[in-house]
């Protein structure tokens, strides 16, 4: 049975607990139909506003979980909250000990060249994890013959669980159009969670993730990158926001 799902803008969000987000992975794998998992945050939320293929990718989802603390006081508003954040870098290493129990096939793909070996080499010593590959491709998403060589590579591999880590919207894009040639491998998109596997880049403090400045964190950790994202385009989900919950009431 399908979770209860909420929507903020045009994302959809299952209104689940952490360990009932690990019990559907777990479902996902085990009824080898393949399907997708999405963690979306703010910056999500707003940049589906412009991208229909980012938004159809949201509609395909099967688990979509509340990444970003925002989302989940936005969810308190709405009538509809959800019981905590159920972040993509907190869910790797449970999907992993998880992995390791039931014996599935693990596949890294994505990040810095170098980072998904150095995950691969924690993810089997801390966790016991089995990992078939790892890959760190450079991607363009209108280059169809590398997109079909990274499904092609995928098949080979039989995973039953593919981490991919190339950042929004690339990798939701990326798993949308690859998902149903590499079944019944069920697709993650973890964005900076290899690097935080391998060490590669170090998290926020844990206070920081609870009162929902981790984008303060990461800003100061890599400001040319990341200053038009948080102080420039996610402001706007302040509007997403208010015109969800005025489309609510006049319902």
């Amino acid at each position: 049975m399908s979770p209860q799902r909420l929507t903020i803008g045009k994302v959809p969000i299952d209104v689940v607990t952490f360990s009932q987000a690990i019990d559907r992975i777990e479902a996902l794998v085990d009824a080898k139909q393949g399907g997708f998992v999405f963690t979306p945050n703010v910056d999500h939320v707003v940049n589906v506003e412009d991208d229909p293929a980012f938004a159809a990718a949201y509609q395909r989802a099967s688990l979509s979980l509340a990444d970003g603390m925002p989302l989940v006081w936005a969810s308190k508003l709405l009538g509809q909250p959800l019981p905590e954040r159920v972040a993509g870098s907190d869910l790797i290493e449970p999907a992993l000990r998880l992995a390791a129990r039931r014996g599935y096939r693990v596949y890294f793909l994505g990040a810095a060249p170098g980072v998904a070996e150095k995950a691969a080499v924690v993810a089997k010593e801390k966790f016991g994890a089995l990992i078939v590959g790892t890959d760190a491709p450079m991607v363009r998403l209108d280059d169809t013959a590398k997109v079909d060589a990274i499904a092609a590579q995928l098949a080979a591999a039989k995973p039953d669980l593919v981490m991919m880590a190339f950042g929004a919207p690339k990798q939701e894009l990326l798993i949308d159009r690859i998902a149903e040639r590499v079944k019944p491998a069920v697709l993650l998109g973890i964005g900076a969670s290899l690097d935080f596997l391998a060490g590669t880049i170090k998290r926020a403090p844990a206070v920081m993730r609870k009162t929902g400045f981790e984008w303060l964190y990461r800003l100061s950790q890599e400001p040319t990158r990341l200053w038009r994202r948080y102080l420039i385009n996610d402001p706007r989900f302040v509007a997403i926001l208010l015109r969800t919950m005025r489309a609510q009431r006049t319902r």
